[in-house]
């Protein structure tokens, strides 16, 4: 069973968030966690706390399974634009030029790696019985 976290509002652009994302897309979780804590990029440290919130969310879901049997992977991470505050800075000749502070929202779906097998042998069965039929 799958467990999601949400960062909403990052102040750092969509672009040099996705750029981390990318690192830890489909790994495992105990790899990803170890990736995020040695990258030196901004973005790492908000991930590696998003991850590990994932992480207690699933073990708050599936209270019978332990985390150590589990192989969890991350199954999602989507990085989007967020709200944009625009500031004005002045330039010469009375003009201003326009700053684009923009912020964005991240979504991290944690999910075991066994339990998505199984899911999909299930789904597999029932495809297989509808052809029959």
């Amino acid at each position: 069973m799958e467990a999601v976290a949400k960062l909403n509002n990052v102040p750092t652009s969509a672009r040099k968030m996705r750029m981390v994302a990318d690192l830890i897309r489909g790994q495992r979780v105990d790899r990803a966690l170890n990736l995020l804590k040695f990258e030196p990029k901004e973005g790492a440290a908000r991930l590696e706390k998003l991850l590990r919130s994932a992480v207690s969310n699933w073990v708050a879901k599936n209270e019978d399974e332990r985390l150590e049997d589990a192989d969890l992977v991350i199954k999602e991470i989507r990085v989007d634009g967020g709200r944009i505050l625009k500031r004005l800075r002045p330039a010469p000749q009375g003009r201003a030029h326009r700053i684009r502070k923009r912020s964005n929202h991240v979504t991290l779906i944690v999910d075991s790696k066994n339990a998505s097998t199984k899911v999909t042998a299930g789904q597999e069965e029932e495809v297989t019985n509808e052809t029959a039929n």
